[in-house]
Formats: structure tokens, sequence, C-alpha cells
């Protein structure tokens, strides 16, 4: 594996966060639920590690504005457009893995 400078590092890692922000934008029909069930986080854990890498920095973050950042606009206006209702599967098979515990 190729070792890059840190500053290198952490703009490579800043460019595929940002490329991840941006297809989810683009994914607006893929449901945060089914996020959850296939890889264990969806975009409202990304807002709140965002959340936390800026109050790590010392810098005021409030989760509405973390989660504007991740979804490209306020959170209920991204509910309303595009969350649907979640399924008794979803809910069972997000039940099953514990993920709702934390």
């Amino acid at each position: 594996m190729p070792e890059f400078d840190k500053a290198t590092q952490t703009e490579l890692e800043a460019a595929a966060f940002r490329r991840l922000v941006e297809h989810l934008r683009g994914r607006n029909d893929v449901q945060n639920i089914d996020m959850m069930n296939l890889a264990g986080f969806c975009r409202n854990c990304l807002s709140k590690w965002y959340r936390a890498a800026a109050e790590e920095k010392g810098l005021p973050l409030t989760d509405p504005e973390a989660r504007e950042i991740i979804y490209g606009m306020p959170y209920k206006e991204w509910q309303a457009q595009y969350q649907k209702e979640a399924s008794a599967e979803q809910k069972a098979k997000f039940s099953a893995s514990g993920q709702g515990q934390h």
C-alpha cells in the first residue's frame, strides 16, 4: 500500500468523503433504513460523525446544521420530499440487527 504524507492523505480522504456525500445526495431513493440494514450506517450517522469531528476541533456545530451539510437541505425538508414509511420487513431487520440500541 502506498504511503502518503499526512496532508496528501487528508486531501484524498476529504475528496472521497465529498464524493460520498455527493453520491448520497443524488440517491435520494435510497432510504436510511436500507443503508443501516446493509451497511450499518446512514446519512444521519455521517452527520453525527461530522459534528463530532467539528467538536474535536473546537468548532460549534449543531445536529441540524451537520445534517444539512450531509443532506444538502434541512433534514425536515429531505424527510418530507424523500423519506418513505419503512416496511414491516425493514423494521424487523433493523430491530434484529440491534443497531437501534445505541
